[in-house]
């Protein structure tokens, strides 16, 4: 039996006149590596912020590591959406504080802080205060306070806000290996391919309900792929539009870059058939049945595409 790291049972959380969650029940597996994904507004943050019992539901229970978050603190790490640094304290001299925060002890705590910055390349950073640093090295600082003692559940909200690429593939590595040596990891972000590159299971939150609860293979079996990639010999997008004409294709995108045509295909329409009748109206070089992303389940589910920022006040 699969032990729960977080069990939401029936949780609701109001504000004002608005429900920010409706009757949220959610298990998170123990050594997990889930994705909470959802438009802006849509309940994320503010089922976060209940998990950490930084507010409290109105309705319902929330349970972390056995207990609450509160009982649980020193066992849990946790990166916030809204960042902030003692501006003014040097950046070993914040990590220390906040470690010992967590219960640390202060022996051995200088080649701890050392070692951790030294993985997020930021061993020359050591004495700066905070406010001398980058965004994205503030971020990594942040990062590091999250983690630095060893917590058995992780909480990262939006975690590669501000990181450049080089950076984000450093974090993206970093979560990886915790979750290999057990750690349970909620990760909350409004990007889909970074959730689908690193999750397990996915939570796809709307209107404050749980849509979707899914492990990532689940999600491949359940949603059938529906585009149809066919790249025409000619190499001619004129000749590509002709297969709109073909039954069960719903819309035709030219893919300039890659000289593909992108087709997609209706729920009622089998996809095989579509791809048989492509290659029998023109001379193709290959037709291929793109595999199912997030970004598709979630425009099947949500309706529409996923903003460009996450969400802010009640999310």
């Amino acid at each position: 039996m699969t032990t729960a790291a977080v069990h939401l049972s029936s949780v609701r959380k109001r504000f004002g006149k608005t429900e920010a969650v409706r009757g949220m029940d959610l298990v998170v597996p123990e050594g997990s590596l889930t994705g909470f994904i959802g438009p802006n507004g849509a309940g994320k943050s503010t089922t976060i912020r209940m998990i950490m019992s930084i507010i409290h539901p109105d309705e319902g229970s929330v349970e972390v590591l056995g207990s609450d978050a509160i009982a649980a603190k020193d066992r849990i790490g946790y990166l916030p959406e809204e960042r902030g640094l003692y501006r003014r304290m040097r950046v070993t001299e914040f990590l220390k504080y906040m470690a010992t925060l967590k219960g640390l002890p202060s022996a051995g705590l200088g080649a701890r802080v050392h070692a951790w910055l030294e993985r997020v390349q930021l061993a020359e950073a050591a004495k700066k205060r905070c406010q001398e640093l980058s965004k994205g090295q503030q971020q990594k600082v942040q990062f590091v306070a999250s983690v630095i003692h060893d917590p058995d559940l992780i909480i990262l909200d939006e975690p590669f806000s501000g990181l450049d690429p080089v950076n984000a593939r450093l974090i993206n590595r970093l979560i990886r290996d915790l979750h290999a040596q057990g750690r349970t990891i909620i990760f909350s972000t409004h990007v889909m391919h970074q959730a689908e590159q690193l999750c397990d299971r996915i939570v796809l939150i709307n209107r404050g309900e749980k849509i979707l609860d899914a492990s990532m293979p689940e999600i491949h079996t359940r949603f059938d792929p529906r585009t149809v990639l066919v790249e025409p010999s000619s190499h001619n997008a004129a000749e590509a539009a002709r297969l709109a004409a073909l039954t069960g294709v719903e819309r035709v995108q030219w893919i300039a870059d890659r000289h593909m045509a992108e087709l997609s295909v209706a729920r009622e329409a089998d996809p095989q058939a579509v791809m048989r009748a492509a290659i029998g109206m023109m001379p193709v070089r290959t037709v291929e049945l793109r595999k199912t992303t997030l970004d598709d389940v979630f425009v099947e589910l949500v309706g529409e595409a996923m903003p460009a920022s996450e969400e802010s006040g009640n999310g």
